[in-house]
């Protein structure tokens, strides 16, 4: 009988305990956390404008704080209290763009990154509330997995309202979110044949340089070969060659973007410097210059070589500049390994009989490409 009158008022004190733990987790989590406010429902309606060049595909969430969407103030006297759209804000302005904006997949893809999207209110005179709504937006081009920026958005609104009252809010919210959407938009409809980041297509085109004029550079011309006087350097004293000339070529790029199109164009310069060029007197005759001369011609052969290499298939919008210094590269260690392979076997035009050789190929090259 003892037994069963401590082991039930232990019972009672276990419960006595609970309820005094309950009641004071209760009162902790009270005091604690300020009340949410009702959430705030972003309406769908159809926007006022019809995308002609963009989709969204995506929104991404980029805003320092993501607690909700800011602070309103039910209650005067009180304190405000934080609130959020309902389901979320990133959630729920995914719904409002893929409900209120007309969403043509076969359009140009575009992120928005969220920069800011807040609700800030503070207490005014007569029992009325001022508020403040900034957004803030970034907008990418989405294209072959990458992401390019485009062009940023800062924009919102003010509103007075009676502090009782708080059916202007999601109205004022929703014009400023439609606002930076018409933003984009027109931005878009002003970029969108000539900004290179919008271009659809690409397009390469090249042209050789032609200097007529009498400069230290001799620039390629079928109709105009090397001649003895293009060697204006003193002869090295120490070489055991008899001439040398050192061509090589470059190129200079531009680019433009005309209804939608990119157009690259490329001018090759295929030259020799006259100033670098030498020739002793003994080897003044047309079988030396003819060695020259085909030194030339290689790197002509190269440079066109050099255009096959970067068709518009293999170059992308957002990276064309750098896959064609790569190619540009590519051909020019192509360049020195053939007047090195060139010079090594007819032994600087010494071996007659190779260098007939070496002619006929050059020549077959020249006329593969159409130069001669």
């Amino acid at each position: 009988m003892n037994r069963s009158r401590k082991s039930g008022s232990h019972t009672k004190r276990k419960q006595r305990v609970a309820v005094w733990l309950s009641a004071f987790f209760t009162v902790y989590f009270f005091v604690g956390l300020k009340p949410a406010a009702e959430p705030i429902v972003l309406k769908a309606e159809p926007l006022p404008f019809t995308p002609k060049e963009f989709y969204i595909a995506d929104v991404i969430d980029e805003r320092p704080e993501r607690g909700g969407i800011g602070h309103l103030i039910t209650t005067p006297g009180r304190p405000a209290e934080r609130v959020d759209l309902q389901g979320g804000t990133v959630p729920a302005l995914r719904q409002f763009v893929r409900q209120s904006l007309r969403q043509n997949q076969s359009l140009r893809a575009i992120a928005i990154r969220l920069k800011q999207c807040k609700i800030t209110e503070t207490a005014a005179t007569g029992n009325r509330v001022e508020g403040r709504i900034v957004v803030g937006m970034a907008f990418d081009i989405l294209r072959d997995g990458e992401s390019v920026r485009l062009v940023e958005y800062q924009g919102g609104a003010r509103y007075n309202r009676p502090a009782s009252q708080l059916t202007s809010i999601e109205p004022t919210l929703r014009q400023s979110l439609t606002d930076a959407l018409k933003f984009l938009n027109t931005w878009m409809n002003q970029q969108a044949n000539q900004n290179e980041k919008l271009a659809k297509d690409l397009k390469v085109t090249f042209t050789d340089y032609v200097n007529t004029a009498e400069t230290d550079s001799v620039f390629y011309a079928v109709n105009r070969p090397l001649t003895w006087n293009d060697f204006r350097a003193k002869p090295s004293g120490i070489s055991r060659y008899a001439a040398a000339v050192f061509p090589s070529f470059g190129y200079e790029g531009g680019s433009e973007t005309v209804n939608g199109v990119l157009n690259v164009k490329l001018i090759l310069k295929v030259y020799v410097l006259k100033s670098s060029s030498w020739v002793k007197e003994v080897a003044r005759n047309d079988y030396a210059l003819n060695h020259e001369q085909r030194h030339f011609d290689i790197v002509k052969i190269v440079a066109e070589r050099f255009k096959q290499r970067v068709p518009a298939d293999s170059l992308t919008i957002d990276d064309y500049n750098s896959i064609i210094q790569y190619q540009y590269l590519e051909a020019f260690r192509e360049m020195n390994r053939l007047q090195e392979q060139y010079d090594g076997e007819t032994n600087h035009g010494i071996n007659q009989s190779v260098q007939e050789r070496w002619n006929q190929r050059i020549d077959a090259d020249l006329r593969k490409y159409s130069i001669k």
